[in-house]
């Protein structure tokens, strides 16, 4: 079973949050999502656990508890969604021309 765990403090650490859930039965993989740019927390994360209903436990427990100064935000993940493109093509700085320089065309 695969859970979100949001509302996470960003000095959660991935191994604090791995035995968070550990009380509850067995945890097959875990994860913090970190920003791209800085490697920082981005605020919730993933936990997989082996049995549906040691999954359970842990929503049930931990739900709106305080873990690192923050009430958690747990449940059952959604499977995630496929992404389509923006729909703008592929020129991003709106209609082509030269953009250089500091002024006129």
């Amino acid at each position: 079973m695969r859970l979100y765990v949001g509302n996470l403090a960003w000095a959660t650490s991935e191994e604090k949050l791995r035995d968070t859930f550990e009380a509850f039965g067995a945890v097959e993989s875990y994860v913090i999502i970190k920003d791209r740019d800085t490697g920082k927390s981005r605020g919730f994360g993933f936990v997989e656990m082996s049995d549906p209903a040691e999954g359970q436990a842990a929503i049930d427990a931990l739900h709106g508890k305080d873990l690192d100064g923050r009430a958690l935000t747990v449940n059952e993940a959604r499977p995630r969604e496929e992404r389509r493109g923006g729909g703008r093509g592929g020129n991003r700085n709106g209609g082509g021309g030269y953009r250089g320089g500091g002024g006129r065309y």
